[in-house]
């Protein structure tokens, strides 16, 4: 009778998280698609589809949109792939700089790269000024396909360092040894067996980048000018200047759905062809870098980490900068700091603080459930709930925002301008990382643990609780540290969402940027990179370890 009762306990569980993601993801993605396809007056019609794919003004946006996250996802695999290989193969001198100083590239909000990089190289920039005038060369325009392919590639190359590092952690020193006593070295054993045998990690670092440069609203609105994508166009409809047209803005983004989605199974489809495993029995032994290969090792890794945190070090150096408005003048001082504080640099530190407490919290919890429903109780039911968890990794911010208005902006469920309407939409938009990390390390743990404990005397419940949960801890924290760092520098769905109660440091931040205050804009940029980086540098202080799964 008692496992009965047990038994029933995670059933509850199973039916509740259930009905949690069909009230707070099904439900108002439903309102996505009834208000993509019926009209104002409640008529069924395809009209605003049709109007997207026979207007090239707009259906260009898709050719855009892929055009230009295809050639981030391959640069990002020709700049990261040799990165991670270098690190991994060679005991290279500053090694864990080039960890933290990597992660901490690619975790920063990625529209904060694309406003550095304007003040860098735009039109007025500093060193677009500095080569006019010393050299007389004007450089190219930062701006459009060029600006936004510069910028995610050096924002988003850490991830695929990430991925890769982990995959040539796990090649057994052996392959290695026998592909040489076959002859197969140097550039031919790279191509040959390490890329071969990194092959599913490969294409899921190419997955992971796709989506976020796909999804990524805040660069290509700042950098993109005439170039323009699938998440601004949503935006513009939604939330525009120049006219809104909320039905339109419905239709875009469930197109933005049915593609990404496409591109998800076709990478798993592509997972599949090379799903096999590997365990290093005997780690690759580091070679030490020498001679003039060597040095281009480290000019290398050390020139890309430069180019990729340059951005980060300057708006922290403006931040000190006398400003008036959009120009800066000589001297430095803490004037930006005092007029942050005027402009709800409190409640904006406060909100990012509670919000991503709170969210993470709830992530956490979510986590480590269905982690466990998934792993322990394989039920359809269970793997429903997993397969709902991981459909916003496919969605757009923007869109998610967009859902949560029309589902609880009006009675009986009006949350809009709430603490609650930001807090679901940050657990919605991020939960999927930490899921992702509990259930990997779930796996690992052999079920004979539980069984032990089970043996001894203890429930269920208290094993889970006692035995179960604080093995799945490395992994839940390793997830828990992404979500984290992506809760406090949302911005495409905070964008839609938000209000001057509800304000955080990246919409602040963004808010001083569109009003062109940039002294005010670096003082928030610079608070807000300054959060990131103690949350990494405690995290890894935790933990010692270099295990972030991604």
């Amino acid at each position: 009778m008692m496992e009965k009762q047990k038994f029933e306990v995670w059933s509850v569980i199973s039916w509740i998280l259930l009905a949690a993601f069909l009230f707070f993801m099904v439900y108002p993605m439903f309102g996505v698609l009834q208000q993509a396809v019926f009209s104002p007056d409640g008529h069924f019609t395809l009209e605003q589809f049709g109007k997207f794919f026979s207007t090239p003004y707009y259906s260009s946006t898709i050719l855009n949109s892929f055009t230009v996250t295809i050639a981030v996802t391959v640069v990002t695999l020709l700049l990261g792939i040799p990165f991670a290989y270098f690190y991994s193969f060679f005991t290279l001198k500053g090694s864990k700089f080039l960890f933290v100083t990597s992660i901490l590239c690619c975790m920063s909000a990625p529209f904060l790269g694309a406003y550095s990089w304007i003040m860098l190289l735009g039109r007025n920039g500093i060193i677009t000024v500095f080569i006019k005038n010393v050299f007389g060369i004007r450089l190219g325009s930062i701006y459009g396909f060029n600006g936004i392919l510069m910028v995610q590639s050096l924002k988003f190359f850490p991830l695929v360092f990430v991925y890769m590092n982990g995959a040539f952690k796990s090649i057994d020193n052996t392959l290695i040894e026998a592909s040489a006593n076959m002859g197969c070295t140097g550039v031919r054993r790279f191509f040959k067996v390490i890329m071969q045998l990194s092959m599913p990690t490969i294409l899921a670092a190419s997955l992971l980048v796709f989506m976020r440069a796909f999804a990524d609203f805040g660069t290509p609105l700042l950098i993109g000018e005439g170039f323009r994508t699938f998440p601004v166009e949503i935006y513009n409809q939604y939330l525009g200047e120049n006219g809104t047209n909320h039905n339109f803005a419905a239709a875009i983004s469930v197109i933005a759905i049915v593609v990404t989605a496409l591109v998800f199974f076709i990478q798993k489809w592509a997972t599949n062809k090379f799903n096999f495993s590997i365990s290093a029995l005997h780690p690759v032994q580091k070679r030490k870098p020498e001679g003039i290969r060597g040095l281009l090792m480290y000019v290398y890794c050390y020139g890309l980490i430069a180019a990729a945190f340059l951005p980060q070090l300057y708006i922290i150096y403006l931040s000190f900068r006398n400003c008036d408005q959009a120009v800066f003048k000589p001297g430095y001082s803490l004037g930006n700091y005092q007029k942050a504080m005027k402009k709800l640099l409190v409640r904006s530190i406060n909100n990012t603080v509670i919000f991503g407490v709170v969210s993470l919290a709830i992530i956490i919890l979510f986590a480590i459930l269905i982690a466990y429903l998934v792993v322990r109780r394989p039920k359809p039911l269970n793997h429903a709930i997993d397969t709902l968890s991981m459909l916003p990794y496919i969605m757009p911010g923007s869109i998610i925002g967009i859902a949560l208005v029309i589902a609880f902006g009006k009675q009986p469920f009006a949350l809009t301008g709430t603490m609650a309407i930001m807090v679901i939409a940050l657990v919605i938009r991020r939960m999927p990382y930490t899921i992702r990390s509990a259930t990997a390390t779930l796996q690992g743990i052999p079920i004979s643990t539980e069984e032990a404990a089970i043996s001894l005397g203890a429930s269920k419940l208290k094993t889970f609780f006692k035995v179960t949960t604080p093995m799945m801890a490395n992994g839940i924290m390793s997830g828990a540290i992404l979500s984290w760092v992506a809760i406090v520098t949302e911005l495409s769905s905070a964008i839609i969402l938000y209000n001057n109660k509800t304000i955080t440091l990246t919409m602040s931040t963004y808010a001083a940027i569109s009003r062109g205050n940039d002294g005010l804009a670096c003082a928030f940029a610079a608070i807000l990179t300054v959060l990131t980086a103690l949350s990494l540098i405690l995290y890894l202080g935790v933990t010692k370890s270099e295990d972030i799964r991604l």
